[in-house]
């Protein structure tokens, strides 16, 4: 069975930040960068990954700085710019290692704000952009006043915590065994920074204005169930992209971690699927092609 290891990517401001890297037993066809959630992290998606890697396709899950496996400055981030170039790094980085491949940006809720965002900012990096449950016009939010207190942080202490407003495991599904999972994740983050925060509203901010910059093939996946993200209005964002290759699909009964439904091989299939019938059939045929 194919298992993953770790590695580190330090970005330009010395940041360090974990990557899980699923590798195929032979040589890759595809590479795939997949963002977690506000809340989740790497350790969360190990059945997407090793799905892809069977499937010939290098995954790579770096978890947020801040998050998961990285432990400095615990919930913070200083800006939403840095977000956004922490993921083109990394995709670059990705590139790099084999330039030969096409490389895919896949964000798993609130990391589908950072998905488009990059996508637009650096589309000749990044071949393809696959979003799955996106948080870019969620359900959930902070309250009026909690706003208040967040802004006011913002300006006098950007490092003070507050409670992520995702406490109840039942929004990201309905197993009873992953609902423990995540009430019981060491890794999970519970809280963020004003400053991480603050981040995730300019982020909101440049999402709505990235649209019609995003001209990559686009695969969206909906889940019905999903307490989390509001799915026709997605759908609507997603119409409004540049790209002129979108595809959706929307999973019946199901809820808003896909990686948790009784059946999550079907997702990590069609995410395999949509890759291979537009980038590898065409390596395929440049590979044997007559000279």
């Amino acid at each position: 069975m194919i298992e993953p290891t770790t590695h580190q990517i330090r970005t330009s401001d010395g940041y360090s930040i974990h990557v899980t890297r699923w590798s195929p037993e032979t040589d890759p066809r595809a590479s795939c960068v997949i963002l977690h959630g506000v809340q989740s992290h790497a350790g969360w998606y190990h059945g997407l990954g090793r799905f892809l890697a069977e499937a010939g396709i290098e995954a790579h899950f770096p978890d947020r700085r801040g998050s998961g496996s990285n432990q400095e400055e615990r919930g913070h981030c200083p800006s939403s710019g840095r977000l956004i170039e922490d993921v083109i790094e990394i995709c670059r980085a990705v590139r790099d290692d084999r330039p030969e491949l096409p490389v895919i940006l896949g964000g798993i809720s609130w990391g589908g704000k950072l998905v488009v965002t990059a996508a637009a900012r650096q589309p000749g990096l990044i071949d393809g952009i696959a979003l799955i449950c996106p948080g870019l016009e969620p359900r959930v939010g902070v309250s009026r006043s909690e706003r208040l207190r967040i802004a006011a942080a913002f300006f006098i202490n950007r490092k003070a915590h507050f409670p992520i407003p995702l406490a109840d495991p039942a929004l990201f599904t309905a197993n009873p065994d992953a609902q423990r999972f995540i009430a019981n994740d060491p890794l999970s983050l519970r809280t963020a920074t004003a400053g991480l925060l603050a981040a995730s509203t300019f982020l909101d901010r440049k999402a709505r204005r990235a649209p019609s910059r995003v001209e990559q093939p686009c695969l969206l996946m909906l889940a019905e169930h999903d307490r989390i993200v509001n799915n026709d209005r997605t759908r609507d964002y997603v119409q409004r992209l540049a790209s002129a290759d979108k595809t959706v699909i929307e999973y019946p009964d199901a809820h808003h971690t896909l990686e948790f439904e009784p059946e999550p091989g079907r997702y990590a299939r069609d995410l395999v699927d949509w890759i291979e019938a537009r980038w590898v059939p065409r390596r395929h045929a440049a590979q044997f092609a007559t000279p």
